[in-house]
């Protein structure tokens, strides 16, 4: 005896179970939208990348501050350097000649906000 399927009018399409299609269309979006579906892993791998360039970023900066720390505390020329530029001092019997800014360009203020008129010594 073959097994007899059933069969639907011809124009009437199959219906499919109501049940099982809704528990997958559930199991999908918990998949694609849940706490740990695949979108929330893909925006946890970005941030993760992003997290690791800062850093990478924020190494490369302690170590040039690192290495600045070192020469302020060992290189006596570095330090004179960073006097004159940043201070505007000057060693003992050395000349300054200041020029008055042309017209149309700013006068080069200090870093540290200080008047750039007084001229300090620079003793090393």
């Amino acid at each position: 005896m073959a097994a007899t399927e059933p069969q639907s009018l011809p124009g009437r399409p199959r219906k499919l179970p109501v049940v099982p299609v809704l528990l997958i269309l559930l199991l999908l979006g918990l998949a694609l939208f849940g706490n740990q579906g695949i979108l929330r892993l893909l925006q946890a791998d970005r941030q993760k990348t992003a997290l690791e360039q800062k850093v990478a970023q924020l190494e490369a900066t302690n170590a040039a501050l690192r290495k600045e720390i070192g020469a302020l505390r060992s290189d006596r020329h570095y330090v004179e350097e960073i006097a004159r530029q940043e201070l505007g001092m000057v060693k003992k019997g050395e000349l300054i000649y200041q020029f008055p800014a042309k017209k149309g360009t700013k006068a080069r203020k200090s870093p540290l906000g200080l008047p750039p008129n007084p001229i300090p010594e620079c003793r090393p």
